[in-house]
């Protein structure tokens, strides 16, 4: 479990991370999500001993990262693929590592196989990997000690949709497992697919937490919403709005705030066969993801009259 309690932290003047509190508990997998400049990173940072807090503190199971006898046996961390060592050799990162730890060499061999990592492509050196490369390598070193706890900072940047749906399912698999799951990403998508609990931060505070249905519920205005796609979208949507909803046009359908069963019978009622016909998920958390978020994006949003 991860319990971060009245966490904050200034640098002369600025606050990065102001009273922060959360928990992730053990077989969920919690999504992090938040602007650039929200204060992810230096959340994260201070779970994991790199930054002390100004106020507050972050345990993991009760206990500070700091004072964990052998950490990388209990906690995974992946922050940043790319500070890895790029003189050396993935094996020979790996193999460090089991060495710091008091790990059989064995088990270099099994999270190379996990992540799929070639025998040869393990002894290239670090600076010829792609990108997509050294995220399987950061995530094998967090893996390596078969901890409890995996605190993920953008782990899919760089994977190909191969290597997305794998990271998705190896994560699905730890959570069920018992593990605990941290995982900061901005792909929301794969956030809606694998989170089963979300936290927002916008300049460095939580402005929104829960678990998924919660949040999205809560986005709704605490309605359903529904996506629906059929043979014929335009007469589905005429007779939707003589039924007195007011369906929106979306990509690939439309968009109605009200549950699947209204929807259906009214599709039924006109003679209109349904191609398929959803909860409406993944534009939802998008949308409260914009809107909870709103004051600290940086860009503006771009409307047919122009810039909102």
């Amino acid at each position: 479990m991860i319990q971060v309690q009245n966490l904050t932290k200034t640098y002369a003047g600025f606050t990065a991370v102001d009273d922060v509190s959360f928990t992730c508990r053990p077989g969920a997998v919690t999504g992090f999500l938040g602007p650039n400049g929200a204060g992810k990173s230096t959340t994260m940072r201070i779970m994991t001993g790199l930054t002390p807090a100004s106020v507050g503190q972050a345990l993991i199971d009760g206990v500070d990262y700091r004072d964990i006898p052998n950490p990388g046996t209990q906690v995974g961390v992946l922050l940043d693929a790319s500070a890895q060592h790029a003189g050396r050799t993935g094996r020979e990162i790996l193999t460090l590592s089991a060495l710091t730890m008091g790990l059989p060499s064995s088990r270099v061999d099994e999270m190379l196989e996990l992540v799929s990592l070639s025998d040869t492509e393990s002894r290239r050196r670090v600076k010829n990997y792609s990108l997509g490369m050294r995220q399987r390598l950061g995530i094998a070193n967090a893996l390596l000690g078969d901890p409890k706890v995996l605190i993920l900072d953008e782990p899919a940047n760089g994977l190909d949709p191969a290597g997305i749906h794998w990271m998705r399912s190896l994560l699905r698999h730890y959570a069920d497992r018992g593990g605990t799951v941290l995982l900061s990403s901005h792909l929301l998508h794969e956030i809606e697919i694998i989170a089963d609990e979300i936290i927002v931060i916008g300049h460095g505070k939580i402005v929104a937490q829960g678990t998924k249905d919660e949040l999205m519920h809560r986005a709704r205005g605490g309605a359903d919403s529904t996506f629906v796609h059929s043979v014929d979208d335009e007469q589905l949507q005429k007779a939707l709005v003589g039924a007195g909803q007011q369906p929106t046009a979306v990509q690939g359908g439309l968009q109605v705030a009200v549950g699947a069963e209204q929807v259906g019978q009214a599709a039924l009622a006109a003679g209109v066969a349904l191609v398929e016909l959803r909860p409406a998920g993944g534009a939802g958390l998008e949308d409260m993801f914009l809107e909870l978020t709103s004051a600290t994006q940086r860009e503006k949003t771009i409307t047919e009259g122009g810039v909102a």
